[in-house]
């Protein structure tokens, strides 16, 4: 492999057409930013969006994309012309991953065939309890129709594949960077079929149909979505999400035949860290929901021992490495890259170094209530385990539960209402630690030394060449926690 430098990257996308799926989420943005800001000769940005036609597809990129305050740099930077220049580079199209050809027409789909070099699958359904049917839909069948209009590109010289590292499931010890076998799965003596596990929820949805009564769809959904955590759970994976992006990845490597193919496993993306936007942040991670219940106060315990690792990387760093990995395989017959973007290896951070942060932001700028008056930060109660945790939901709240339920019953039913809310409100906090209680205790520690490989190609001799650093080690974890993450989190994230 050849060295790496600014130079090099920005030179590689001059003329090129490249088509991204997931543009609306927070990569993609950040991709589309990126690529447009440092070079802007490239060919043709092609956007798939959903949509009912063109018009709408170029109303959602508009809004939901180049609107951002993401953009604002080039806004700046091109002034009067940044519509102009935005409208001869980005095309948005009406389409869906899910769908045969992407949802296009044929004409389309020839013409673009014979334009794209590159294509970037970003689009995922990330919900951990999303329906089986429609995760499988999005990050599995969506690789496959992605694979196939591929195949149809006579210039493709790339085809980049994010997903995440947790498709390693919760196990311990040192997690390599190999690609997904056909059939493999974490559970011993189980083979994972993905044509089976297709069969299998159009069988189920069949039986739903047939025996739907007052409300179908509801039952639907509940079905499909305890069908995913069921099918997961039988094969070794937490949650749906994890376990449809495994498949995808396993999908993706049975299809490629000789095409370049670069997988890219982040592990939790956090906010931007250096540019175009420090703190620019879209959608909540796990860790962000413990910054925004503590600015809230209204979480007063957490599951997790502070001194794990949680691990985090900056969604810029992840585009970098993107990046950087498209120019270093690109046209490589039969090449399949796995890298992992992560940072528990080369500069691990803790939740202790998290919620440090977080005391010392709030302590230092304390919220203020509707009347005026300094709300005080409260410290929290960690659970280190989630033997623990039940007990205390058991002893504070479903003992108490029960108690009222009892009166309820011998006052015909006066507390129903209210014993129904706090019974709804207790068992979703205990779904949550069902689901989310895996990644609170993970002892898995990514293993980067693909990318580390990558990394050491990387000329850092300009200023130029630092808008491509991929390297977490360069992060000093307290001071983006408290300087960048958490306020980016409170202005983005927390209405």
């Amino acid at each position: 492999m050849e060295s790496i430098d600014a130079a090099r990257i920005i030179g590689y996308f001059k003329g090129k057409s490249i088509l991204i799926t997931g543009s609306t989420g927070f990569l993609g943005k950040i991709l589309v930013e990126k690529i447009l800001r440092v070079q802007p000769d490239v060919n043709k940005i092609y956007l798939i969006v959903r949509g009912t036609d063109a018009l709408s597809a170029k109303q959602r990129v508009d809004q939901e994309v180049i609107g951002t305050e993401l953009f604002n740099l080039l806004r700046e930077r091109n002034g009067k012309r940044f519509q102009e220049f935005v409208g001869e580079k980005v095309v948005a199209l009406a389409g869906d991953i899910i769908s045969e050809n992407l949802g296009l027409e044929d004409p389309m789909v020839e013409e673009l065939a014979k334009d794209i070099d590159i294509i970037v699958n970003i689009a995922a359904t990330t919900n951990f309890y999303e329906r089986y049917d429609v995760s499988l839909d999005v990050n599995v069948m969506g690789v496959k129709h992605l694979c196939q209009f591929a195949k149809q590109c006579s210039k493709l010289k790339m085809f980049m594949q994010v997903s995440t590292a947790y498709v390693s499931g919760d196990r311990a010890g040192l997690i390599r960077e190999t690609p997904i076998k056909p059939g493999e799965s974490l559970r011993e003596g189980t083979y994972l079929d993905i044509d089976a596990e297709l069969r299998l929820v159009r069988e189920a949805k069949k039986e739903l149909l047939f025996n739907a009564g007052d409300d179908a769809k509801k039952t639907e959904r509940k079905a499909m979505k305890e069908l995913g955590i069921q099918r997961a759970r039988h094969f070794g994976w937490s949650n749906t999400y994890v376990f449809t992006k495994a498949m995808g990845e396993m999908l993706l490597g049975q299809l490629r035949g000789d095409m370049p193919v670069v997988i890219m496993r982040p592990s939790i993306i956090t906010s931007v860290q250096a540019e175009p936007l420090p703190g620019w942040m879209l959608g909540t991670r796990t860790i962000d929901t413990l910054i925004i219940g503590y600015a809230k106060q209204n979480l007063s315990c957490f599951l997790g021992d502070l001194s794990m690792v949680v691990d985090v990387i900056p969604g810029d760093m992840v585009v970098n490495a993107m990046m950087a990995a498209m120019v270093a395989h690109s046209e490589e017959k039969g090449a399949q890259a796995v890298y992992h973007a992560t940072s528990s290896l080369g500069n691990p951070a803790t939740y202790a170094m998290l919620y440090e942060a977080g005391r010392r932001h709030f302590y230092q700028n304390p919220r203020v209530g509707k009347n005026g008056e300094v709300i005080p930060t409260k410290e929290m109660y960690f659970f280190t385990t989630i033997a623990r945790f039940r007990l205390f939901m058991f002893l504070t709240y479903k003992l108490p539960m029960e108690i009222l339920h009892l009166v309820n019953l011998l006052l015909c039913g006066r507390f129903s209402d209210l014993y129904n809310d706090m019974n709804r409100k207790y068992k979703y906090v205990m779904h949550l630690v069902d689901v989310y209680g895996p990644f609170a205790f993970f002892q898995g520690c990514y293993d980067d030394m693909n990318l580390e490989r990558l990394r050491s190609k990387m000329t850092m001799k300009t200023p130029e060449d630092q808008m491509f650093n991929f390297d977490p080690r360069t992060i000093n974890w307290e001071e983006y926690f408290y300087r960048i993450h958490i306020p980016g989190v409170l202005k983005y994230l927390c209405k």
